[in-house]
This record gives C-alpha cells, sequence and structure tokens, in this order.
C-alpha cells in the first residue's frame, strides 16, 4: 500500500443553482460549445485519481510478461497479448484422434481433417470446411417420404408446395390431381411425329425399334397423317372383326403384338433384314386365323410397338390398317332418315351416333365442318367398325346442305331447347323423309340453322333436368321415327 492509498478520503460537494439536469454555463448550449478549461486551484477528485492509477498500470507491448505453463504442458498467453505466428502450438490430440486447433488458428488446406461417420452413416464435416460437388451427401428420406434438403441446397419446389404450411390451414393453390387416363386418346405432337417419319431412312443395324416401315405407321396417329395418307387404323379385336367381315377389301395389314422370339442360347432370332423376330400371344389366335381365312397380310410386332400404333394406354393387342372409304347417302328415297351434325368433337358421341343410324335404318349422316373426323380411332372404337357400313359424307356446309335436301322434299326437324312440340305432334306427312339436326355438346346447335330448319322439336322429359347428352337425344329421335314410319306404311 502506498501512501497515496492510505490519505484520507475526501468528499465533494457541489450545488447546483439551475434547474435539474441544465448547464448554467452559456457555453454548454448550441453547437458551439467551448472545451472546458481545468481550474488550478481546484483539488484533485478521487475517480480523476483513479484514473491516473489505472493509466499507469497498463503497461508497453515490450513489458508484458508471458505466464507460465497451464496443466496441459502449454504455454498460457494473457487476453491482450499477441502472439507471432510462428509460436503458435497446436494443442494435443482430442479424444476422436484428431488435432484440435484453436478458435483463431488457420489451417492450410491440405491439414483439414474430416471428421467421422456420424450416427447415419454419412460423413460429418466442419461448418467452414467446402466439399467438393460429388462429395455431397444428400440426406435420408423425411418423415412423408420425400427427400429432405439442407438450408443452402437450391431446389424449386413444385407449385402449391408451402414449406411454412400446416396441415390443418387451408390451401389456395392446390396441385392438380392426378386423373386416369385409361382408354382415352393419347394427345399426340402430329408436327413431331409427321417429322419423325418423313425423316431420311437410316441404316438398318441403328434403327432399333423404329424401322422405316414402323415409322410410316406412326403417322396414321395423327389428324394430318390419316388425311395425307388416306388410310386409317382401327384397333380392338370387335373392330377387326367386324371390318374383317364387312370390308374386307378396305383392310391393308393386320399387326399384332407378340412375344420376342429367341434361340437356345438365349439370343434373338433376327429376320433377313436383321430385325429382331415375334411370336404371337395366344388370346389372338382366333382373330389370326380369321385374318389367315381372308388372305389378310398378318404381322407380329413387339407389344411396345402396338402400344405406340394404338390411341388407349390398354391395348387388345390388334390393329388392322384400313383405306378410307365411305358411301354416299341416297337422297332420291322414297322414305329416308338423315341425321345432320353439327360441330359434334366428342369422338365417343359421334361413334354412338353411328351405331343408332345402323340400328334404326338410317340412310345416312351428313357431318359438318367443326366435327370431329369420322375417321378418328375414338370414332372407329366407339361404332365398333360398324360406321363404314353407313353412308356419310364429311366436312359439308350445313346451309348448302339444307337447301339441297329441301329441294329433295326433306323436312328438317332441329332438336332444341325452347321447342314447344314432340316428333308425335308433326303432321305425318312431313315425316316420310325427314332430316334430324343434332348440335354441340355445351353451345347446341346453332341458331341460324334452327331457324332456317322446318320444324323445332323438344323430347318431353322431368323438368329436373334440362337436356341430354346429343348422342342420347338422337336414339330417342330415331327410335320414335322408326315407328312413325312404319305406321305410315
Amino acid at each position: 500500500m502506498t501512501e497515496e492509498n492510505n490519505s484520507p478520503k475526501h468528499v465533494v460537494r457541489q450545488t447546483f443553482t439551475g434547474k435539474f439536469g441544465v448547464s448554467d454555463d452559456p457555453a454548454d448550449h448550441g453547437f458551439g460549445r467551448r472545451p472546458e478549461v481545468p481550474d488550478p486551484d481546484a483539488k484533485e477528485t478521487r475517480s480523476e485519481r483513479r484514473a491516473y492509477e489505472r493509466s499507469q498500470e497498463r503497461k508497453s507491448f515490450g513489458d508484458r510478461e508471458r505466464k507460465p505453463f497451464n496443466r496441459d504442458g502449454e504455454r498460457s498467453f494473457d487476453r491482450g497479448e499477441r502472439r507471432s505466428f510462428g509460436d503458435r502450438e497446436r494443442k494435443p490430440f482430442n479424444r476422436d484422434g484428431e488435432r484440435s486447433f484453436d478458435r483463431g488458428e488457420r489451417r492450410s488446406f491440405g491439414d483439414r481433417e474430416r471428421r467421422p461417420f456420424n450416427r447415419d452413416g454419412e460423413r460429418s464435416f466442419y461448418r467452414g470446411e467446402r466439399r467438393s460437388f460429388g462429395d455431397r451427401e444428400r440426406r435420408p428420406f423425411n418423415r412423408d417420404g420425400e427427400r429432405s434438403f439442407g438450408k443452402d441446397s437450391r431446389r424449386p419446389r413444385r407449385f402449391g408446395d408451402n414449406p411454412f404450411q400446416e396441415d390443418d390451414r387451408p390451401i389456395f393453390r392446390q396441385k392438380p390431381e392426378n386423373k386416369s387416363i385409361d382408354d382415352e386418346e393419347i394427345v399426340r405432337d402430329e408436327d413431331a411425329v409427321l417429322n419423325f417419319a418423313d425423316s431420311p431412312d437410316i441404316l438398318p443395324e441403328s434403327t432399333g425399334s423404329n424401322p422405316p416401315w414402323f415409322r410410316r405407321l406412326l403417322v396414321l396417329t395423327t389428324e394430318k397423317g390419316r388425311e395425307r395418307e388416306g388410310k386409317f387404323i382401327a384397333e380392338g379385336v370387335r373392330v377387326v372383326e367386324e371390318i374383317l367381315a364387312n370390308h374386307l377389301d378396305l383392310i391393308i395389314g393386320i399387326y399384332v403384338a407378340g412375344k420376342r422370339k429367341v434361340d437356345e442360347n438365349g439370343e434373338a432370332i433376327l429376320n433377313s433384314l436383321g430385325e429382331e423376330t415375334y411370336e404371337a400371344l395366344a388370346n389372338l389366335q382366333p382373330t389370326i386365323e380369321k385374318a389367315r381365312t381372308a388372305k389378310v397380310d398378318i404381322h407380329v410386332i413387339s407389344e411396345e410397338q402396338l402400344k405406340r400404333l394404338s390411341s388407349t394406354v390398354t391395348t387388345q393387342g390388334v390393329v388392322a390398317v384400313c383405306r378410307s372409304a365411305s358411301t354416299k347417302p341416297n337422297y332420291e328415297k322414297s322414305r329416308s332418315i338423315l341425321t345432320l351434325v353439327d360441330a359434334v368433337q366428342d369422338p365417343g358421341n359421334l361413334g354412338a351416333i353411328f351405331r343408332t343410324s345402323l340400328g334404326f335404318n338410317s340412310s345416312g349422316i351428313i357431318i359438318g365442318k367443326g366435327s370431329v373426323n369420322p375417321f378418328n380411332p375414338k370414332v372407329v372404337r366407339g361404332s365398333s367398325g360398324t360406321f363404314l357400313r353407313v353412308p356419310f359424307e364429311k366436312d359439308r356446309d350445313l346451309i348448302e346442305v339444307i337447301n339441297e335436301l329441301h329441294s329433295f322434299g326433306y323436312t328438317i326437324i332441329a332438336t332444341d331447347l325452347h321447342g314447344k312440340q314432340s316428333l308425335a305432334e308433326i303432321e305425318p306427312r312431313k315425316l316420310r323423309k325427314v332430316a334430324f339436326l343434332v348440335g354441340n355438346e355445351g353451345a347446341g346447335t346453332d341458331q341460324h340453322l334452327i331457324d332456317i330448319s322446318d320444324e323445332t322439336v323438344k323430347i318431353p322429359m322431368s323438368s329436373d333436368l334440362e337436356s341430354l347428352n346429343v348422342s342420347v337425344a338422337h336414339g330417342i329421335l330415331s327410335y320414335e321415327m322408326a315407328k312413325i314410319q312404319k305406321d305410315l306404311a
């Protein structure tokens, strides 16, 4: 203890003459505050004495003394003491057998040692250690069976995904439902298929499953290709047998699915062109026998190739390639029932109209512009192949057709929701030669065509239902018309 520390304590008292917190010195106000001038007669305060003592205790950089070794046998340093880079000593090995480093010590890239495997069997890395792209290991699946990604992993989220949204909260952007496409038409890029088929022939050894003859068949799966080639594809056992029985002259060839033929060593058996050969499936033998009896060319192809020719997901394993042909209706009959189709776009509806027309001895169908092509595979399948037995014309202007039918003595009857009479209420003399006008599934029949028609009818039904399906309505009118004409005879 020094004499200065043993000196008696002084108590400094100061009396404020102004308001609390406000200085009486005018120099302390405003931005032009002057620095305070120490009073030479003032006595030293206790706080000033302590500040002086602390300043005297500070040592220069060279006067710092190092402390002795610590318990681990290493030199201990003051908190503020700096060491040269060469004096840094590494700590001994830790419990895992790895070198432990000070927090501030830098290591060269080669000295970085990876930690051992973690509980999940993956390599664990230091927070600051960089890994090469190939060393990045993905985390396992989470509870929902999805891959979990780290915070820094950049993964584009799918539409509707919200990681911060709870299950019990409403979802404003829902993901589209996965709908089954069984027995539905497969959407095809027509231009891509045509360009693929029209590409130059490639070498046989590189054709694979797309030889030139097969690429020409793929053209028939598109609307443009069928129009260009003048051919269509009929698929399904029942449809092919129907065409075999009634339109044998239109069939070019029949293609059936089969299993690949192999030799004793399991190697594929090739034909003269170097292509694999196939053996037809057992369930297709009855259809094959009928085709052989009719002397039709049969080609056995792979199941994958036949699936590409089909317009459905589940195929029956047989398709027929036929020429596009139709018979024009005879407008000069004394008794006739025709059907005018206005912008019916559903192939299934048009196929059902063909079957109904055949069932009630219709004289023919006139398909207006904007309707589905009757050689569409689904129309062929929907009619069970019977569409060729009904005379029809396609892509006609219905206004011209109505004027033409008027010259032959036909009565044009349009179906209309606002009609006030039934078919039985029309005068019998007008029903000897009739042409029904049926319209689009959603918009109905064009109003201009209704205006130039002779009669409008409405099918009597319950008020709970506004309208019927176009093919159902056509079936009811065809049935009633067949009974009326039978009574007229």
